[in-house]
């Protein structure tokens, strides 16, 4: 694992397909930077502005040393540079360095960068080719463009949390999904569509930058399947299913005799018959009721009932090998100690080891892309670095050494 980047050492490496792209990240808490973390994993130079006192993000979750571990993951392969942009010399250096920029990244309040002198078209003026990435809780315009929002709000108005409660419990709220669904979903479109944009505009020579609108409750929304068009056509609304799937059958989670769980997934003609034969029940696979997936749709509860009569009799790694013997897609439920230390992660080195000088070495999960020639530790270059850590590498070499793009 290579030091942080001084002035000498640019942080590129040739063989990542984003290497040359640059992008300032002007974001905080998780929408955005999850998209520059993405971005910076592909090799782009993202320079992360913050203020003086650091992105809150760095105050999240457990820490070592007096340092998130998160934020070593959360900040990785960045540049971090800080700027009071309250004042003129701040919002001076933004200027230079979106002058120099291919993208921006800003998840602030819709209106907060033009407040502060920095609206798309001034940008454009200055650098007609800059792509500008804006993530917000509603958007930038509708009528509720300027409510406040958080990754939960996204998951309670675009229908996700919803179905997530358990069918008929009505004593305790729908739970979340467990991590910051909404604003890693926003991260990811917004670096699609960055690219994307990116790659429009360098096709041709004279081609511009142009404004990205993405918002954290039409990212939820875009996951809801089939179910706008079920509405509008059939007036059925979708209600929760708990572990089920409410479009296909037999693929549920089932209860273990150790107390753990076994998630199946039996939901193709042949995989149901090898799934009915293994835990003793062909006469299921035989019964003209459960032929296609409609049918075993409309007898879910059934075929439910009979696979966890068998799966209550073994513990989940029994149950989970017997059917893995007749290729029946399942897994126990995992949780993170079952991840780390699970022979495919590493093998495949989904857990890296990295060394970070703030809290010491800390496993990372790989970036999820894999690249021929690329070993996944080579697309974490380094941790999320102290804040304004590149200060003097980016108002220095970079700014005064370098010319307007």
């Amino acid at each position: 694992m290579p030091e942080q980047p001084g002035p000498e050492t640019p942080p590129q490496d040739p063989r990542l397909p984003l290497t040359g792209l640059r992008v300032v990240e002007l974001g905080h808490y998780i929408a955005a930077p999850f998209a520059t973390r993405l971005l910076a994993d592909l090799g782009a130079e993202v320079i992360k502005v913050e203020p003086p006192e650091g992105d809150p993000h760095r105050d999240w979750g457990a820490r070592v040393n007096g340092h998130a571990v998160w934020f070593s993951i959360h900040g990785r392969n960045k540049l971090s540079v800080t700027l009071d942009l309250k004042t003129e010399e701040g919002k001076e250096k933004l200027r230079a360095l979106l002058a120099r920029a291919d993208a921006l990244v800003e998840n602030l309040r819709p209106g907060a960068i033009e407040r502060m002198g920095f609206a798309p078209a001034t940008l454009h003026a200055m650098n007609p080719r800059l792509v500008i990435a804006r993530v917000s809780g509603y958007g930038q315009d509708g009528p509720y463009r300027d409510k406040p929002a958080f990754g939960a709000i996204g998951e309670a108005m675009g229908g996700l949390r919803h179905l997530t409660a358990n069918p008929g419990q009505a004593d305790l709220p729908p739970p979340r999904c467990g991590v910051s669904i909404s604003d890693d979903l926003a991260g990811m479109y917004a670096a699609l569509a960055l690219v994307s944009a990116c790659w429009g505009r360098d096709r041709n020579p004279e081609g511009k930058g142009t404004v990205i609108d993405l918002d954290l409750v039409s990212s939820v929304f875009s996951l809801m399947e089939g179910m706008l068009p079920e509405f509008a056509m059939l007036g059925r609304v979708r209600q929760p299913m708990g572990a089920a799937l409410p479009s296909a059958a037999p693929t549920n989670t089932y209860p273990c005799a150790d107390g753990k769980w076994l998630a199946v997934a039996g939901n193709s003609d042949l995989i149901f018959r090898r799934l009915m034969t293994r835990i003793g029940r062909a006469d299921l696979a035989d019964d003209p009721r459960m032929a296609g997936n409609s049918g075993r749709c409309a007898n879910a509860a059934e075929l439910d009932e009979a696979i966890a009569a068998w799966t209550r009799t073994l513990s989940a790694k029994e149950a989970q090998d017997a059917l893995e013997a007749v290729e029946v897609p399942c897994s126990r439920l995992y949780d993170m100690k079952d991840c780390a230390e699970d022979p495919h992660f590493l093998a495949r080195d989904m857990v890296l080891p990295v060394e970070d000088p703030l809290i010491g070495t800390v496993p990372h999960p790989a970036a999820p892309f894999r690249f021929e020639g690329v070993p996944p530790a080579a697309m974490v270059r380094w941790p999320g670095p102290a804040v304004g850590a590149h200060n003097s590498y980016v108002f220095g070499a970079l700014l005064k050494n370098e010319g307007s793009r």
